[in-house]
């Protein structure tokens, strides 16, 4: 039986938040759920508006997508939102320049589609082998140094520059949407975040929070306050299936 909760908070330091979370465990069109983390970027609310119109854009979409295959379907829904936000930009200069990122995972059966733009993250951790595996690739400019073999990922999480993206959705006219395809094994569980959660706490320490005997709720709950306890330098946007 598929559990799952969604989660936000702005954290110790933030005055508004910009993140933006979506579940449903129910069919939505052609997929049979869909869940969802955004976190905005943009001056005055700009990144609060660009991550709550790029979610519903994309529920909009898939609502009414005709096709069936949950690749295509997020890709029309996300370069929807994409000309949406550059529209509402374009005629509110208080909103010239806003963005987001955006995450969103359905599941079909054991099988896991993933769409990804930006710096939040998709996990899936294994209670049984005590493992946690990052699916998703962040969009930014210290992480494709680290691809490229500049910089160590151990560097990466502390640098200063690690917030500076290469690809958002609103950024430019034409969006690149990466997606992942996994097979899940029986219990695994399955995280999208912001980087108000990874940049508070290492993968290891996320890991064993998701291997606790504790009840989904209790374990989102759990990650929360553990990375306002480390800092809250940010907003933290947790959905969690299970």
């Amino acid at each position: 039986m598929l559990e799952s909760v969604a989660i936000t908070d702005i954290g110790k330091r933030r005055k508004l938040n910009q993140d933006y979370i979506y579940e449903s465990r129910e069919k939505i069109g052609n997929l049979p759920n869909i869940f969802i983390v955004a976190d905005g970027m943009g001056g005055h609310n700009g990144g609060e508006l660009a991550s709550q119109w790029t979610v519903q854009t994309v529920l909009d979409e898939v609502a009414v997508f005709a096709g069936k295959n949950p690749k295509k379907i997020l890709d029309y829904a996300i370069q929807a939102a994409n000309r949406v936000i550059r529209r509402k930009a374009s005629e509110n200069y208080e909103l010239y320049g806003m963005g987001t990122t955006i995450v969103a995972a359905t599941l079909t059966g054991n099988n896991l589609y993933v769409a990804n733009v930006g710096d939040s993250r998709l996990y899936v951790a294994n209670p049984n082998k005590k493992s946690i595996r990052q699916i998703t690739k962040d969009h930014s400019m210290v992480e494709e140094m680290v691809r490229l073999g500049g910089m160590a990922k151990e560097t990466a999480q502390h640098h200063p520059d690690k917030h500076i993206i290469t690809r958002a959705v609103g950024a430019k006219e034409k969006l690149q949407v990466d997606f992942f395809h996994e097979k899940l094994a029986a219990n695994e569980i399955v995280l999208l975040c912001s980087d108000g959660l990874t940049d508070m706490l290492e993968d290891a320490e996320i890991g064993n929070i998701l291997y606790s005997d504790m009840n989904v709720e209790k374990k989102a709950k759990t990650l929360m306050e553990t990375a306002n306890e480390h800092g809250g330098k940010d907003n933290i946007a947790i959905v969690l299936i299970q």
